[in-house]
């Protein structure tokens, strides 16, 4: 998935393109091994594994160098990146003196030689964005303490040993879903999607969220989405980020299915006045018939006011809904509690979901057709997190489909990193390579980029275009002039 490969026609040679890849990740306390001879004790985990002793050393003991020599020009605020010809490093101090290295090769051109020559290697040194790396390597950090809590956390448990096992756990995996060549301004958002519905649905909603937690008193906070999107949630917004992300790109892809749609759909009948239903658990017990079944559930950790609060994440799908319930961890979860939760969620889900859809597809014919319209989009709100986009054309653990050039991606991302700096209002217009406006404004906590594709247009036109696409999709909001 790294290599493409563009031919070129002059030479009748092709040159290789290779996008940006992990070299490699590590996490280091200095005050572990503050003695020589006592270096390697400082290395909590190393990626990649079989890097030879003295090589993981020294690379630590460069960054520590790095952090230490950029203190003095700036004691409050560290070092977050250092760029060199053939990569780029990003550090980040999560907790006191707890430091993650993340190290990404700079994306490379391979140019062929004649006469047998080694190919030449040119390395495009300012294509990678420190935003868009740095924000990737903070997620890594945000999921690993949704499952874990902090680091801080397993030291006061079990020591240092505790700690290494913990991440040597999480980071196995979790390294091998970071696809880093499709990153891009998502990223530095870390959004989430939110699905549009009318009041009235809105309110059943609402009213099953409520009659749930009455009947099952253990429930302490849920959560509900429709086809990846979010529609309600009880959690605090930073939680319900990253607990978004682990669901929209890790947990349901992982268990996708062929939907049933509305009405038509070949609902099961009704059985002595009781909904047979399509619902059934993500987490937890795959069966609840199978006498071996087991009910563990994995645990998340959420903020709550000082300190934190560890809960079993139960996921329940019926059709295209998903209702995350979330019950305190001391709490003994059994065989009856999750039959009574089945019988309780999901008849209502199921009903709930074939609602969702209908109401969805009456919305959509009333909108009219979706055709190819003359711009893309990207709009983010600092606010409440809302994030739309229609650039993507879905976003996945392992891809990123966009349906723009990376070079524009590129140009999103400088436009963004402009906004980063300033605290006024803005608006910013490119003319980009071939026929392609971008535009970026900034207006009150809230970010929108648009990409025009209009061969002969001027400023004004473009500026006119923006502001009908504004009227039209964001009616209801305000845009400065």
């Amino acid at each position: 998935c790294e290599v493409y490969a563009a031919p070129r026609m002059a030479t009748g040679m092709q040159e290789k393109q290779y996008t940006p890849s992990l070299l490699s990740f590590f996490i280091y306390n200095p005050s572990f091994g503050p003695r020589e001879g006592e270096e390697e004790k400082k290395i909590l985990f190393y990626h990649p594994c079989d890097v030879e002793k003295n090589e993981k050393i020294r690379n630590v003991g460069l960054c520590e160098a790095i952090v230490q020599f950029t203190r003095t020009f700036c004691p409050t605020k560290p070092a977050k990146s250092l760029h060199t010809q053939k990569n780029r490093q990003f550090f980040f101090e999560p907790e006191d003196n707890f430091w993650i290295v993340m190290v990404v090769r700079n994306p490379m051109i391979e140019k062929p030689n004649k006469d047998g020559k080694p190919p030449t290697i040119e390395y495009q040194e300012e294509e990678i964005l420190d935003t868009v790396y740095g924000a990737v390597l903070r997620q890594c950090y945000s999921m690993y303490k949704l499952f874990n809590g902090t680091f801080g956390r397993a030291m006061e448990a079990g020591g240092v040993e505790l700690l290494t096992q913990k991440l040597e756990k999480f980071f196995y995996r979790y390294l091998q879903t970071l696809h880093l060549q499709s990153c891009d301004l998502l990223d530095v958002f870390g959004g989430i999607s939110f699905f549009p519905l009318d009041k009235m649905t809105y309110l059943k909603i609402q009213s099953f969220v409520n009659r749930v937690e009455e009947s099952l008193s253990l429930v302490k906070y849920t959560a509900f989405l429709y086809n990846d999107q979010l529609i309600w949630s009880g959690l605090e917004q930073d939680d319900m980020r990253i607990l978004y992300k682990y669901l929209t790109t890790s947990l349901f892809p992982r268990h996708s299915e062929p939907e049933l749609a509305g009405r038509d759909s070949p609902l099961r009948p009704e059985v002595a006045g009781n909904l047979l239903h399509y619902g059934r658990f993500l987490t937890g017990p795959a069966n609840l018939k199978d006498p071996e079944a087991k009910f563990r559930f994995p645990k998340i950790f959420v903020n709550k006011e000082d300190s934190y609060e560890e809960l079993h994440l139960i996921v329940y799908k019926a059709m295209s809904a998903a209702a995350c319930f979330m019950i305190s961890a001391s709490v003994e979860l059994t065989r009856e509690f999750c039959e009574q939760l089945d019988s309780l969620v999901g008849p209502q889900l199921t009903l709930l979901a074939s609602d969702i859809c209908e109401q969805f597809n009456i919305n959509r014919r009333i909108s009219g057709p979706d055709k190819e319209p003359q711009f893309k989009f990207i709009y983010f709100n600092h606010m409440n997190l809302a994030e739309k986009s229609t650039i993507h054309m879905r976003k996945t653990a392992s891809v990123s489909l966009t349906s723009v050039h990376p070079d524009l991606m590129k140009i999103l991302g400088d436009i963004n990193c402009d906004f980063a700096r300033v605290d006024e209002d803005e608006e910013i217009i490119v003319k980009a390579m071939t026929d392609y406006w971008v535009v970026g404004k900034k207006s009150d906590q809230r970010e929108l980029y648009v990409i025009l594709n209009q061969k002969n247009a001027n400023l004004i036109e473009v500026n006119e275009e923006v502001k009908r696409l504004c009227a039209t999709q964001f009616n209801n909001i305000f845009f400065l002039d």
